[in-house]
């Protein structure tokens, strides 16, 4: 009979210790293919929210923060800096990423390539209530802000018009057609925006222009969204261009603002991970106990074995078959329980996550449940290659 039909049948005999054994190495793959599939799935859509908008930057005017302490009592941090630019920046803005898109893309073309979009966020009082003015540029944001909609009434279009976030719109009371004292002068309301969840749904927005104009900030802006409109675009290096080239100003690529964003997540993953590599170690030592158990049940068994001719070499064989068979078990058991449980916290770490099963870890966690169960088996199996038949023949 050959090895391998040994083996097999004397674990159908012990169906449900192999199966208890196989559930202790299938909790650990579990818990390493569910953060795994989560971690992909939310890294997935952090990137293709990015994708879909082109890497875009933001420009800032450049300031710091310094540190107050006393003593060794640190007190927090002071922003130090305008909390303007001058608009004529932006020209050398253009200027340097029309030209790095134009190299990395080996475009011939001359006319502007980036879109942007200047802003300036001016903080006042509307109809009796504290809300965000923010002037933009209506063509320019309505082709980086591609998600906006306007849900009621029209896109702004005139100097002395305005359009309201969703938010600012419900808490000011105000609708199409109503007007709004800004500066000193109305202002007619000619649309109200879809809610985008950001703070865009609580801003007020009028053409850059007329709020300089208003507000005695004529030639400044607070900031800048830059959209680059394709995904090879080199975002990051166009930002340290700016940041060098330009003072007064602070560049960041929102695809660096999202890595750092993911440093959290990352983190996270690493305990979980860790978490799952203590249960997979737990599993490991069950394999041991079982076969440890099943080398003390078999001992006559192996001296059989060896009396009609078996080698040690050939017992050892037989209890790393097994230890390979609990793998494979495990290893899928484990696939498939992790791939669930993904389903499950996926949507609680990211809202409405929507996570697909990745059949990439299927050979990963079946390699790492027979990589365990086999490094688990080595000592039983020494332990069974070393009864002797004298040993056996004494358990009769």
């Amino acid at each position: 009979m050959k090895l391998l039909q040994v083996v097999f049948k004397d674990a159908l005999r012990r169906k449900r210790r192999v199966l208890y054994t196989a559930l202790g190495v299938a909790i650990g793959v579990a818990a390493f293919v569910a953060v795994l599939t989560v971690a992909r799935a939310g890294e997935d859509r952090v990137y293709a929210e990015i994708d879909k908008y082109g890497p875009n930057l933001m420009v800032t005017p450049a300031v710091s923060d310094l540190d107050l302490q006393l003593g060794d009592l640190r007190l927090g941090t002071l922003a130090i800096g305008d909390n303007y630019f001058a608009e004529e920046k932006l020209l050398e803005v253009r200027r340097i990423a029309d030209d790095a898109i134009r190299e990395a893309l080996d475009i011939q073309d001359e006319g502007d390539i980036a879109t942007i979009a200047p802003k300036l966020y001016v903080d006042t009082e509307l109809q009796g209530t504290s809300a965000m003015v923010v002037g933009i540029d209506p063509e320019q944001e309505r082709l980086v802000k591609t998600w906006w909609i306007v849900s009621e009434g029209r896109y702004v279009e005139q100097a002395d018009e305005a359009v309201l976030g969703a938010r600012a719109s419900a808490s000011l009371r105000l609708g199409v057609g109503d007007t709004l004292l800004l500066g000193g002068e109305q202002t007619t309301v000619v649309g109200v925006l879809g809610e985008t969840g950001s703070n865009d749904d609580y801003h007020v927005f009028v053409p850059l222009p007329t709020v300089q104009r208003l507000f005695a900030r004529e030639g400044l802006v607070s900031a800048a969204d830059i959209r680059a409109l394709c995904s090879a675009c080199p975002a990051v290096d166009i930002a340290d261009m700016i940041n060098e080239e330009i003072p007064g100003v602070r560049a960041v690529a929102v695809r660096q603002i999202a890595e750092t964003e993911m440093n959290l997540v990352n983190k996270v993953n690493r305990f979980m991970i860790t978490l799952a590599g203590i249960t997979l170690i737990v599993g490991a030592f069950g394999v041991v106990n079982t076969m440890i158990s099943s080398v003390h049940e078999r001992v006559r068994d192996i001296g059989i074995m060896k009396a009609v001719g078996a080698s040690r070499r050939q017992i050892v064989r037989m209890f790393v078959y097994e230890a390979i068979g609990v793998g494979v078990i495990g290893g899928l058991l484990g696939y498939a329980a992790g791939t669930l449980l993904s389903y499950v916290i996926g949507p609680l770490i990211f809202d409405d996550l929507a996570v697909a099963y990745e059949l990439q870890y299927l050979g990963p966690a079946l390699g790492l449940a027979v990589l365990v169960a086999a490094v688990a088996s080595v000592y039983p199996a020494f332990r069974a290659s070393q009864i002797r038949v004298a040993e056996s023949l004494r358990s009769l």
